[in-house]
């Protein structure tokens, strides 16, 4: 006689968003996992639609709190695309600066507060923090100094009002950035060893093939411009994204998924990114990589915490190297005219690759806006993680499922809220 059991989570604790996760399995066979993110979008594609293309990198940075730097940057990059300028210099810099003290802040929340606690035994940062609490403390300092950044440059920390397409409303002076610097040196010392705490985490032996993707450019570890590239061939400008990628609507859910036309489930972020980037890091964190026993390539997504760690450390070197070569530029912003046109880009979030594509009337007002997100790039590759890691735990206590669930979702530092929300968790044997 068969029966059905439900097990019911309230929503997942550690990420941003709500939604759900189903579990379906049938003696110790899995038979589905599927998300199902059951709150509607926030429509700000339609929200773009009607207003002057300069209002769009303060829209677009409502969209997610914790990382706005990266919808204001794909915002402005793609309205410079449209408008045929091209923002090079110490105001190109200066963007790389900010999008570093974006890294710092988004991943140091994200690796000792929302994902720590999964590898240490503790339900949340709070209760990690009891029991560690200078770590906890160092962490959030080091958190500070990315927001530090994003005030200096942005105009402050959260929802930054200084970004403008073209380059800046006003500029820091190179006393604003010496003052940075030296919050900067002590931030490195922290990351470096953050990374040596992260490695010491068990992680079970799990890995995937997965097909990464990401930015990469010439000599730099990409952050707001560069080809797509792929571990399997895919290499394309901006402009292509859509000739290769594409959203669906799934039946279970009202989140789009984004697939490879030609192959599927791919996987954006600081993974792709490390992979495919390697050579493009710091020596300080190319060392320490290898020094943990990392090395160029990691599969396993339980060790992206790690590369999280080593992401925070090439953020604060490039943003020191930055500020050792700043000299104020002559204007803050480049002169724009508009035009009819259409305008695309990909940078790099801390949770990996985000494209925006507008058109633009005579007049330079928004026709048309389309914003990908990457955690809507990342879902179908979170769950087939789930339906080939799930097999090792069912015959386990549930507890044990559960949490391991939750991990291997927050592996993914997932920011629902960019696209719908998230996570509640049923699992129904049969």
């Amino acid at each position: 006689m068969k029966h059905t059991r439900t097990l019911k989570v309230s929503p997942l604790a550690r990420v941003e968003g709500e939604g759900a996760l189903w579990v379906r399995l049938k003696g110790n066979e899995v038979v589905d996992v599927t998300f199902n993110i059951f709150e509607p979008p926030r429509f700000f594609e339609a929200l773009l639609r009607g207003r002057e293309y300069r209002e769009a990198p303060d829209i677009t940075a409502r969209i997610c709190g914790i990382c706005p730097i990266a919808y204001q940057m794909s915002a402005v990059h793609a309205m410079e695309d449209a408008l045929g300028v091209r923002v090079e210099g110490q105001l190109r810099a200066l963007r790389r600066l900010i999008y570093c003290g974006e890294w710092i802040s988004s991943h140091t929340l994200h690796i000792f507060l929302l994902h720590a606690p999964d590898f240490l035994g503790y339900p949340d940062g709070i209760q990690l923090a009891k029991d560690h609490p200078e770590q906890v403390e160092k962490g959030l300092q080091l958190k500070k100094v990315g927001n530090a950044i994003i005030a200096c440059l942005g105009g402050r920390e959260v929802h930054p009002i200084n970004v403008r397409v073209g380059g800046f409303y006003k500029l820091p002076s190179k006393s604003d950035l010496a003052h940075l610097a030296e919050k900067l040196r002590w931030a490195r010392e922290v990351a470096l060893d953050t990374v040596h705490w992260t490695a010491q985490f068990d992680a079970p032996d799990f890995e995937q093939d997965y097909e990464f993707v990401a930015l990469r450019y010439p000599g730099e570890y990409p952050f707001n411009e560069g080809t797509l590239v792929s571990n399997r061939g895919l290499s394309i400008p901006a402009q292509m994204y859509e000739d290769y990628f594409v959203e669906e609507q799934v039946p279970y859910s009202h989140a789009l998924h984004s697939r490879l036309k030609a192959r599927g489930a791919y996987c954006v972020g600081p993974m792709a990114r490390y992979n495919l980037n390697f050579d493009c890091l710091s020596p300080l964190a190319q060392e320490v990589a290898r020094a943990v026993g990392l090395g160029p390539v990691c599969r396993n997504p339980f060790r992206s915490i790690v590369v999280r760690s080593i992401e925070v450390l090439y953020a604060c070197d490039e943003a020191l190297r930055l500020i050792e070569h700043y000299e104020p530029p002559d204007r803050p912003a480049v002169h724009m005219t508009p035009r009819a046109s259409e305008g695309w880009a990909i940078t790099e979030a801390p949770r990996g690759s985000l494209y925006h594509h507008y058109r633009l009337n005579q007049e330079g007002i928004i026709e048309y806006a389309k914003i990908v997100p990457p955690t809507s790039q990342n879902q179908k590759s979170i769950e087939e993680d789930l339906r080939r890691y799930l097999p090792s735990l069912i015959t386990g206590p549930e507890e044990q499922l559960l949490h391991q669930c939750e991990q291997a979702i927050r592996n993914y530092d997932p920011c629902i809220s960019c696209a719908t929300h998230f996570l509640q968790l049923h699992i129904k044997r049969q």
